[in-house]
């Protein structure tokens, strides 16, 4: 019995419109009272026995499921003499076959893309326990969101295999030209009926037709006709990707949608392994006892063990090593970051002989005199005299002055911004605001760091916050930047590589005016002409900006159901999907020195594992190629957030707590080798930020 538009079901689903119709099932989009959100809800009407017990049981499995590609099951329920219902993510956005009809034919590129994603999501459902099988892939069954997000739709027809990989009575798909033989009772339906699907649903978005329909090929009536047939430019590796995976008898499929998705990579010329498809492991969490090896040098000093000593031992190393082994490399023609790339990660235009690297021993003097604050060079709090900043200094380890600022709660109740020298032995404190500061970020003149405040800890969000000026050259005034006032919050500054603008995520936007919640957008700050610009909106909370060196993109952290990596092409005002992985989530993205890498943060949220640094180069974006930092097989680091790179591209700064308990701020170069922690004390250090 169809459900009646404007009625509230269950005392929370009110019915707004219907969707879509089917012979055993519809869908309508409803409004979930409790959470203010629009769902969809699927209805479905065949109400024999059997086939409702597989249905709640089939329905208990995929509110399990937690993938970006996928939408979330959050509800079910039964009303009796009526129907079985499941509650959805409503996804806004258009689906592949209105797309295909508005373009007609789409890109090589484009398709494959698309397929990557799907296969993605089979990956994941297919290596459930047991395993779904969707049964309905199809143009229809594939939205597009506004944000350029792929997802799977429709699990109204899905198979949950048992350990015997029978099933139980249930509905059975069948959608001419895109299901294969079996799933018309000519066979056992498997993963590899999705991948017919899939191939099919790819042969229609590149041609713009349905594909021979399978029992006509199968009786010989019908053959597959290439898709060079159809368009002459789609490539021959890539028809015959196609072609195979549409093959009638499933042996000669592909046989899993790991094999497709590595056929597809090859296809579009994805450089990828197969050791780098679905999740990165999570890093091993054991002692580290032996010395990062990685060709471009020895550690500088031990790495540091999950079983750190206590702080106060305050232990030191002295700069003058640290500065002589970079110099005889630099003398040896490691001069620039380019080069370290070229041999860390295989860049064929700039590789350089191994001969030219030279190898030498950790040297390590440790001290234990407790650091101290010292009257040095570098500019001190607002009660002190005027000084000039400090000079860039030649050959000082990861470039510009060599000096970091970051926030730390040492000897204060909140947060306050610091600054010390590159090996840790100079601090200075540089704000005592009574309600804490945090989050510096230097202006490319290093003359002045842009904070928030209030600020008493390390948050996601921080509310009430508001962005303020610290200039070094101007007797230390602090002074809040000239924007409106707005008491949701400001957070995440980073100024642009020219000076000109500084980029921040707000709260300005509110609540989202379907879904209720709470918004969060990137916003930008020009200095020239004193205004401020809304530069993403959507219904989603997105953080962490940063420019690329170049100034012509910024990288953000966008949550969906886990956190993504995005872009913005800030010359065409287009955002598009730069890193995601299902339960997983990415964070803290930073350009390379000649923006052809982002790194940023994997962390897996069902295992719980500690997070890591990856990166992933630009021109593969939308693909999960990620490397990890340090390279696998190597010892990690982890836990490790909050990258930052050196002015000479060649170093990382960043956040990190071995012990569980103390955050501190390490460097590292930036393929995962000469670890050297900075700090020490007893106290929450992070947000840190290389000094030009």
């Amino acid at each position: 019995m169809p459900l009646q538009i404007n009625n509230l079901i269950l005392e929370r689903y009110k019915i707004i419109k219907v969707l879509g119709h089917g012979g055993m099932s519809s869908v309508y989009m409803a409004f979930d009272e409790n959470i203010q959100i629009p769902v969809a809800i699927k209805e479905n009407l065949v109400l024999s026995e059997n086939f409702s017990i597989q249905f709640k049981k089939e329905a208990t499995i995929l509110a399990t499921l937690r993938h970006p590609n996928l939408p979330r099951v959050s509800d079910y329920f039964h009303i009796p003499g009526q129907g079985q219902y499941l509650v959805m993510d409503y996804i806004d956005g258009e689906d592949l076959r209105e797309r295909i009809e508005r373009e007609e034919n789409l890109s090589e590129k484009e398709v494959i893309i698309i397929g990557l994603l799907i296969c993605d999501a089979l990956m994941y459902l297919h290596n459930l326990s047991p395993k779904v099988i969707h049964r309905d892939i199809k143009p229809g069954n594939i939205r597009i969101t506004p944000e350029g997000n792929i997802i799977l739709v429709d699990f109204g027809l899905v198979k949950v295999m048992d350990i015997d990989q029978n099933t139980a009575t249930g509905a059975r798909a069948m959608t001419p030209g895109y299901s294969p033989p079996e799933q018309y009772g000519r066979g056992t339906t498997d993963e590899r009926s999705d991948v017919y699907s899939l191939g099919a649903t790819l042969y229609a978005a590149l041609t713009g037709l349905i594909p021979e329909e399978s029992l006509n090929r199968l009786s010989g009536k019908e053959k597959l006709t290439p898709i060079s047939k159809h368009r002459k430019a789609i490539s021959e590796k890539f028809d015959k990707v196609i072609q195979k995976a549409l093959e009638i008898d499933p042996e000669n499929r592909f046989q899993s949608a790991e094999d497709l998705y590595m056929a597809l990579l090859d296809a579009g010329n994805f450089m990828i392994s197969s050791k780098n498809i679905g999740l990165i492991s999570p890093p091993p969490l054991h002692k580290i006892s032996t010395p990062i090896k990685t060709g471009v040098s020895q550690p500088l000093i031990k790495p540091f063990s999950i079983n750190t000593p206590e702080k106060n031992r305050y232990s030191k190393i002295i700069l003058f090593p640290l500065l002589l082994i970079i110099s005889i490399i630099m003398f040896f023609g490691i001069t620039n970051a380019d080069n370290i790339y070229a041999y860390v990660f295989g860049n064929k235009d700039n590789q350089t002989n191994n001969s030219s690297f030279v190898s030498t021993q950790p040297t390590e003097i440790m001290s234990n005199t407790p650091k101290k604050e010292i009257t040095s060079s570098l500019p001190i709090n607002s009660n002190a005299e005027e000084a000039t900043p400090t000079p860039p200094k030649s050959g000082i380890i990861g470039g510009g002055t060599g000096e970091i600022a970051y926030s730390s709660n040492y000897q204060d109740q909140g947060m306050q911004i610091w600054i010390m020298t590159i090996d840790g032995l100079v601090t200075q404190k540089l704000t005592s605001l009574e309600d804490g500061a945090c989050q510096p970020d230097w202006s490319p003149d290093g003359t002045k760091l842009v904070f928030i405040s209030p600020c008493n800890a390390k948050k996601e969000i921080y509310e009430g916050a508001r962005l303020f000026i610290l200039d070094l050259s101007a007797n230390k005034e602090i002074y809040p930047l000239p924007i409106p006032v707005d008491p949701s919050g400001d957070f995440d500054p980073v100024w642009s590589p020219d000076g000109s603008q500084i980029a921040f995520s707000s709260l300005r936007p509110g609540n989202d005016p379907i879904t209720k919640e709470r918004m969060i957008h990137i916003f930008i700050y020009n200095f020239q002409s004193e205004s401020i610009s809304e530069i993403t909106d959507s219904r989603w909370r997105d953080r962490n900006p940063a420019w690329s060196n170049d100034g012509n993109n910024i990288s953000f952290v966008r949550k969906i159901a886990d956190n993504e990596v995005w872009i913005l092409d800030l010359e065409k005002s287009e955002e598009y999907q730069f890193a995601s992985k299902g339960n997983v989530n990415l964070n803290y993205p930073n350009w390379s020195k000649n923006d052809q890498i982002l790194f940023f943060t994997h962390q897996n949220i069902s295992s719980g594992s500690l997070p890591y640094f990856v990166g992933k180069r630009i021109e593969d974006a939308g693909v999960n190629v990620e490397f990890r930092i340090p390279p696998s097989g190597q010892q990690s680091f982890s836990p490790s957030v909050d990258s930052v790179i050196s002015p000479d591209g060649q170093w990382f700064v960043f956040e990190s707590w071995p012990d569980g308990i103390n955050h501190d701020i390490y460097i590292a170069t930036i393929n995962g080798a000469n670890l050297t922690q900075l700090t020490f004390e007893k106290s929450f250090e992070f947000s840190p930020d290389w000094r030009p």
